[in-house]
């Protein structure tokens, strides 16, 4: 039996949500035990040998993946969330979306000043949920050392966005 990578758990849907868009669902990833291993463990070896104090997930799938990650590192983790789900003093960064505009936030005391953070997410589109971390973690001190995505669509050309961090993706499609 031939060994699978983790883009062989990735199914695209075809024409979702409109028509012309190929849809790349993580579901069919993280809900198979053997793509979820491969996925993490993906991440991590993109993360490799970084020097990082703090991991952040983005809302809500870049929590799937950065808890295990985080866990598995012995580093901690931060939730980067979208307004009105944090309990304690947050810094929010307001952010454009193809159409329209979008919020994210982190708790203030999540990040240290001299803090490394690796950000993580399962998808690299626009770049701009990532790109508004970057600006949420530098504000409060911390340096953004590396960037790390399950998935990367490049024909939406996300990395011109992050393009003084360090970017990887395990999996790249050139399309969009």
């Amino acid at each position: 039996m031939e060994k699978k990578n983790v883009a062989d758990y990735v199914l695209t849907i075809p024409d979702f949500p409109q028509p012309g868009i190929m849809f790349r669902d993580v579901t069919s990833v993280i809900q198979d035990p053997d793509g979820l291993r491969l996925a993490i463990d993906g991440l991590i070896d993109l993360i490799g040998d970084t020097e990082f104090d703090v991991l952040v997930g983005a809302e809500s799938r870049g929590f799937i993946f950065g808890a295990p990650i985080a866990y598995k590192l012995g580093k901690s983790f931060v939730l980067a969330r979208k307004p009105g789900k944090l309990p304690r003093e947050v810094v929010s960064k307001k952010y454009s979306l193809e159409y329209g505009t979008a919020e994210i936030q982190i708790h203030k005391d999540a990040i240290k000043p001299g803090d490394r953070v690796v950000l993580v997410d399962d998808l690299i589109a626009t770049g701009g949920t990532v790109a508004a971390i970057a600006e949420l973690v530098e504000e409060l001190g911390g340096e953004v050392v590396k960037s790390v995505f399950l998935m990367e669509l490049e024909g939406l050309e996300g990395r011109k966005k992050l393009e003084k961090y360090d970017v990887e993706s395990v999996i790249k499609y050139e399309g969009k």
